[in-house]
């Protein structure tokens, strides 16, 4: 409510207000207070429906976050990984509705595809701080669009990177991303013809890809490397092999998600591990009510489905922010 008691305007962010209100840096910060505050069980949800489509497909997660002010957010994203090659368009589009928790008021229609980006980049530096060597400074990334060079950013603000190969089945994309990211991180970065030699070298890995089959194997993976599987966030998507996921050290976002749509459903289908061998929810990790890493030579993997908690996280510190700076468009919803 406004300080003359009445309800605050309704406002519109643009992708343009997301990039420019929301850093890195304070997605990581929001996005861990997250994960916190539902090991504290103060949260709603979260919750997700899949909806398929031709070519791509419709996911509507939602979650709320209990504090001082109480938020829930509804995204509905479309996911159409051809979008960029055959139409030009973004592959990932949508809007985030976020609305008080305590009265039911809408508050904002934020654009989600610069949100999503951000609160996914954000969670890998999150597990990273936890599940990663903290000496790592080897990285390889898979996946050369826009949550590639979002995950080498994120990966680059919490651990000590040196050098960093990019592979994508595109060569020339992972040699624009290197090029690019070369210069605005200041880091050593590399095109990798060779993913499997690349791995090798490599002390952290983040692969962010729509591939539905696996390519990272067990005989690829270095002792002591962290894994950040961010590609599978849907029924049948895939791109670690099953027998290294079970034989590694797994933390999921959010257990019952990853068993329906991260990597866990196809080791759970495999019937190589139960549940119950999953080692934490990253929740769990955060707030020390269960281990991180433990062993220089533990093979960890963050299994990335990506939750509500994070895009609930993300719409707080971007409204907030723009309610402070005045920041977006008001509109009237019964005008």
């Amino acid at each position: 409510m406004t300080p003359d008691g009445m309800p605050e305007p309704l406002i519109v962010l643009s992708r343009r207000d997301v990039l420019d209100l929301l850093t890195l840096p304070d997605c990581i910060g929001a996005v861990e207070r997250a994960f916190r505050l539902h090991a504290e069980g103060r949260t709603l949800g979260p919750g997700v429906l899949g909806v398929p489509a031709a070519d791509g497909g419709f996911h509507i997660k939602a979650a709320g976050l209990v504090g001082e002010r109480s938020y829930f957010a509804a995204k509905t994203n479309a996911n159409f990984p051809e979008n960029p090659r055959r139409f030009g368009l973004p592959a990932i589009q949508g809007t985030i509705v976020l609305a008080d928790a305590s009265n039911g008021v809408p508050l904002a229609i934020i654009e989600s595809g610069s949100v999503t980006a951000l609160r996914t980049g954000a969670a890998t530096a999150v597990a990273a701080k936890f599940l990663a060597r903290r000496g790592a400074r080897t990285a390889t990334i898979v996946g050369c669009g826009v949550q590639g060079e979002l995950q080498l950013a994120a990966v680059a603000a919490v651990l000590p990177l040196e050098r960093v190969w990019v592979f994508d089945t595109d060569h020339e994309h992972a040699e624009s991303m290197a090029v690019h990211a070369s210069a605005s991180l200041r880091l050593r970065v590399e095109a990798a013809k060779d993913l499997r030699a690349a791995l090798r070298e490599s002390d952290v890995c983040v692969t962010c890809t729509p591939s539905r089959r696996a390519f990272v194997t067990t005989a690829d993976v270095p002792p002591g490397m962290f894994i950040a599987a961010v590609g599978a966030d849907s029924q049948g998507k895939q791109e670690l092999e099953p027998a290294l996921v079970a034989s590694a050290t797994l933390v999921v976002d959010v257990l019952n998600q990853c068993a329906e749509i991260g990597e866990l459903q196809h080791v759970l289908a495999a019937g190589l591990m139960t549940r119950a061998q999953v080692h934490a929810e990253l929740a769990d990790v955060v707030v020390g009510r269960r281990p991180g890493r433990t062993r220089d030579d533990e093979i960890t993997i963050f299994d990335s489905s990506g939750t509500a908690l994070q895009d609930v996280a993300a719409a707080i510190a971007v409204y907030e922010k723009a309610r402070a700076t005045g920041r977006g468009t008001e509109v009237k919803l019964d005008g």
